[in-house]
């Protein structure tokens, strides 16, 4: 894979970083504004700075950062796995398989679904900021394609079995 494809595979990753970085700053502004503003306009005798913004943006952002970080866990294989059955080679490869497709029928639905809200609610904006409801149920839209695409790419390419698996009996303490 070239520079160029590597960079487009990081794309998710940068933009749930990115998210990650504004939510905290969106929540370190709420907690100023609520704890440290309020208490200063109260004793100024002026209006209040209106917050309620920073729920919304919030909102947003954990959709979002829920629904592409679920996509990138799948590819990156760090969702948490049991491990209980000891399968052959062969036969955990089939079940790795089966649990993709399970994975991007999911995120199939989760997509087709996502889309009718999208259209069902392109007419409706938030209270505080107004933005586009459709905004908010992209997310799953997005989510659930890179869930579809990941798990495919798991099914068609699996990466090598984990090495650092080992079986509970087998473990040396």
């Amino acid at each position: 894979m070239g520079s160029t494809g590597r960079f487009i595979a990081s794309i998710p990753k940068i933009v749930v970083a990115l998210l990650l970085v504004a939510a905290i700053v969106n929540l370190l502004i709420g907690v100023f504004l609520r704890y440290v503003m309020v208490p200063v306009t109260d004793w100024l005798d002026v209006d209040a700075i209106r917050f309620t913004w920073v729920e919304e943006v919030g909102e947003m952002m954990l959709a979002w950062l829920a629904l592409v970080g679920a996509a990138i866990g799948v590819r990156e294989r760090v969702h948490f796995t049991l491990h209980v059955l000891r399968l052959s080679p062969t036969a955990q490869l089939w079940a790795n398989r089966v649990h993709h497709v399970l994975i991007a029928i999911f995120g199939a639905l989760a997509a087709w679904y996502g889309v009718k809200l999208c259209l069902l609610n392109r007419t409706l904006v938030t209270p505080g900021l107004e933005i586009n409801l459709a905004v908010l149920y992209a997310s799953s839209v997005v989510g659930g394609v890179l869930l579809v695409i990941y798990a495919i790419s798991m099914i068609v390419a699996p990466p090598p079995p984990d090495a650092s698996i080992v079986p509970l009996e087998v473990r040396a303490e």
